[in-house]
């Protein structure tokens, strides 16, 4: 039996791409092993998002090739799209990019036939939704649910749109279908993710992301979680529905960049700090104690110490519950990457320390907050008898009791460097 091993990087659109195309192996008759063992094929899905993403996927196509010289090597995704057939001088037999990868199989295989090295990278453009479907994700008790593709913001300092093309949206019905799969095998949380979330149903009739979160309301599934946001989707309405399914997690993730106006006017994001204190406010009316997530880019091309001043200072204003930061990473092809004020990378990364600095601050009181709070916490996996999983606003969470897919009421008794354990009340099993 041939036997294949799969590296993703990046997203949790990769991570569901990846899965879909490793069911589409084994219903060829391919044993899956882990990517450090050695196997006949490796499929590397790549990104493309900062210099540091193409670095860890050339590195995951390079250790392939050494721990089986005579392996077929698939590359996939962003940064598969963006470079072609220049990655076929890696030694990778397939290089597919972000379409066709229901024929990854296929396409493989007929080139091994063939003896040839294939770049099958199509326009990504013009291109319908690729109906790739899971029916289980790896290791956890929660899946991920692709639901959109493609954006077409092209915020200056973005590679995306180039690399994943216009918005494609999957319909309603086909996400309460598999929906309804992953919730008969067994999955508790479903986490909605696409490219650009909040542009879900804008090329489908009369659907919106609100019709998409009601699809997954399905018997077996208890949490509802939804990727990347962005500001101006938060409206009274959409918070209300969001509201109305009791399955909804509160945690929400709304992607800042910067908190100062200048600078979202140049990275040509389409609201203003004032406009993401107001969905925060919404949110938090709605949800009280949620957690709000974000990401921030440092040392955008003119930024000024002001400029990151406001940053920070927004950032401490939120109260963000946790933060993810990137030094600004210049994208060939991009128009930041042309901008004038181009700030040594010295700058960035120091402006990225102090940022981190203040998210650990923030994620540390969030976390506090929770101590004699009762959460629900779903979890994972157990070891040694004390379960581990994740609260509703997405806290690492341990605690003696508990069983893998469970839901159990949990009192929060003290913190960790990252999260909270608790001991589990009596009789809270969901």
């Amino acid at each position: 039996m041939p036997s294949v091993a799969f590296h993703t990087l990046g997203c949790k659109v990769n991570q569901y791409d990846s899965q879909a195309m490793l069911e589409l192996f084994e219903q060829a008759g391919y044993e899956v092993r882990d990517f450090t063992q050695s196997a006949d094929v490796y499929v590397v899905n790549t990104c493309t998002v900062t210099g540091t993403g193409d670095k860890k996927s050339l590195n995951a196509v390079r250790r392939a090739l050494r721990q089986n010289p005579a392996a077929q090597v698939v590359i996939a995704g962003c940064l598969a799209q963006r470079d072609g057939e220049k990655l076929l001088e890696t030694g990778a037999r397939l290089v597919i990019g972000n379409a066709r990868r229901r024929e990854v199989v296929t396409l493989l295989e007929e080139a091994v036939a063939q003896g040839q090295r294939v770049a099958a990278v199509s326009d990504i453009l013009r291109v319908p939704y690729e109906p790739l479907a899971i029916s289980r994700h790896e290791g956890h008790t929660r899946a991920v649910l692709k639901i959109q593709e493609g954006c077409d913001r092209y915020c200056t300092y973005c590679i995306i749109p180039y690399v994943r093309g216009g918005i494609r949206s999957r319909p309603p019905e086909d996400v309460r279908a598999e929906a309804r799969r992953l919730a008969d095998a067994g999955f508790t949380e479903l986490v909605l993710t696409g490219i650009h979330l909040t542009s879900y149903g804008r090329d489908l009739q009369h659907a919106t992301l609100l019709d998409a979160v009601r699809a997954c309301d399905v018997p077996g599934v208890q949490r509802i979680r939804l990727g990347s946001l962005e500001p101006l989707i938060v409206t009274e309405e959409f918070v209300r529905g969001l509201k109305e399914e009791s399955e909804v997690c509160p945690q929400f993730h709304l992607a800042l960049q910067s908190g100062s106006d200048p600078v979202l006017r140049r990275m040509r994001r389409r609201y203003t700090a004032d406009d993401f204190r107001a969905a925060a406010a919404l949110l938090r009316q709605a949800f009280p104690g949620c957690a709000l997530t974000t990401d921030v880019i440092t040392g955008f091309p003119g930024e000024t110490e002001e400029e990151f001043a406001d940053t920070l200072a927004f950032c401490r204003q939120i109260g963000f519950a946790r933060m993810h930061v990137f030094p600004y990473s210049a994208r060939q092809g991009t128009p930041a990457a042309q901008m004038p004020g181009q700030v040594p990378r010295a700058v960035r990364e120091e402006r990225a320390r102090r940022l981190i600095a203040l998210g650990n601050e923030l994620a540390f009181s969030y976390r506090a907050a929770q101590v004699g709070s009762v959460v629900q916490v779903l979890t994972e996996e157990v070891s040694d008898g004390v379960a581990h999983g994740y609260t509703a606003q997405y806290i690492p969470c341990a605690f003696p009791g508990g069983q893998p897919g469970r839901v159990d009421d949990v009192t929060v008794t003290g913190l960790t460097d990252e999260g909270l354990t608790g001991e589990k009340l009596n009789g809270t099993e969901k």
